[in-house]
């Protein structure tokens, strides 16, 4: 089974949230270690940081995983530049550990950061660790 995660960032909007698809899984209630929610704000920070970075207008990242596999199955970003979408494909994950784990230790996911998710979603909070703009 593999789990998808797609999220995209559109720098026209203001706070940078909008249209964020993703693999279907629940934030709530998830621990962490669950990909669902990890590499869903690994996907928004890295597609967050393009956008910010000026490199790019809009970007879209996806990841994908297998239940006992610690390495992503794929990695990819899209954005209206192809030479540039494939350059950080095959750049950022040398830049960052996008196994579970990496995720988890990159954004140190085991503090009780979660009750501020409760109100208004995951995304758009400029405190939290994966609305960080440092990766550039």
């Amino acid at each position: 089974m593999a789990i998808l995660v797609l999220l995209v960032v559109k720098s026209s909007l203001i706070l940078m949230v909008g249209y964020s698809p993703h693999g279907g899984g629940a934030f709530s209630g998830k621990d962490p270690t669950k990909v669902d929610r990890s590499a869903a704000y690994m996907m928004r920070y890295i597609a967050k940081n393009i956008v910010a970075s000026g490199q790019a207008n809009w970007a879209t990242c996806q990841i994908s995983y297998a239940i006992g596999m610690k390495d992503p199955m794929s990695f990819y970003v899209e954005c209206e530049d192809k030479e540039l979408a494939r350059s950080l494909t095959a750049t950022i994950p040398t830049m960052i550990d996008l196994t579970p784990l990496g995720i988890i230790n990159h954004f140190k996911l085991f503090r009780p950061i979660y009750s501020s998710t409760t109100n208004y979603g995951h995304f758009g909070k400029d405190y939290l660790p994966w609305e960080k703009v440092d990766l550039f």
